[in-house]
């Protein structure tokens, strides 16, 4: 069982994604704006990070730089959970220090393939 951290400011993605991670065995985290999201990364040290891109305030490719600057969160993998899907917004999303990448909607299948896939590498 992994610890996960999902930063979401949709309360009905959060939702789904929280259920989904649960139902497959892992603890959860849950953040609403990159501000939370950092702190519980510093404090909880989760082995994997779920992050909205378009969040309020802070966006999540600012935080994901600050999580890389930070020595005691810059190993863990983060995984891009957005709505960019135009040409170019993956390269620049897995460019900012992302391991992944998975568009919204989200389907189930993917996320869950994603996150497995993600736990056995690290």
């Amino acid at each position: 069982m992994a610890k996960i951290l999902i930063v979401e400011d949709n309360p009905a993605n959060l939702k789904l994604g929280v259920f989904l991670l649960q139902s497959a065995g892992h603890a959860v985290l849950t953040a609403t704006d990159a501000e939370t999201g950092l702190t519980l990364a510093q404090d909880k040290q989760p082995h994997l990070i779920l992050m909205d891109i378009q969040l309020p305030g802070m966006d999540g490719l600012e935080a994901i730089a600050l999580l890389k600057l930070n020595e005691a969160t810059r190993n863990i993998p983060v995984i891009a959970l957005t709505a960019l899907a135009m040409k170019g917004d993956e390269e620049r999303i897995r460019a900012a220090g992302c391991v992944d990448y998975i568009a919204k909607p989200i389907h189930y299948q993917e996320l869950l393939a994603t996150v497995a896939a993600r736990l056995e590498r690290e």
